[in-house]
């Protein structure tokens, strides 16, 4: 699991949509939202108020810093390229080029 914490949850949640993933609503209330990634990934996506409460360190602030470096595989390159364009098309943004690291697991 990876916990984020973004400045506006709702427009967290609805680029997490935008991609492909959808709310875990047990998970899920006003302060916090759980982003179902795949069957075994979620991602925490906190108010600050609620990020604060497992933290004393500041928040990063992600137009400035970088605070966390993710890593997914998908069962293909298309999927990947998939994911990645739906995430430019909702706002996102290529921070670099795309890299094969030569780590290909059949399914």
């Amino acid at each position: 699991m990876s916990i984020a914490a973004p400045k506006r949850l709702d427009k967290s949640v609805a680029f997490f949509n935008a991609v492909g993933f959808q709310v875990n609503p047990n998970f899920t209330d006003k302060t916090a939202a759980c982003m179902v990634v795949t069957n075994n990934i979620n991602a925490m996506l906190l108010t600050h108020a609620k990020f604060k409460d497992f933290t004393k360190k500041a928040i990063a602030d992600a137009h400035k810093t970088i605070e966390v470096l993710t890593c997914l595989s998908f069962d293909s390159k298309a999927r990947v390229n998939e994911i990645v364009d739906k995430a430019i098309a909702a706002g996102g943004s290529e921070t670099g080029a795309a890299q094969d690291q030569g780590v290909h697991v059949p399914a």
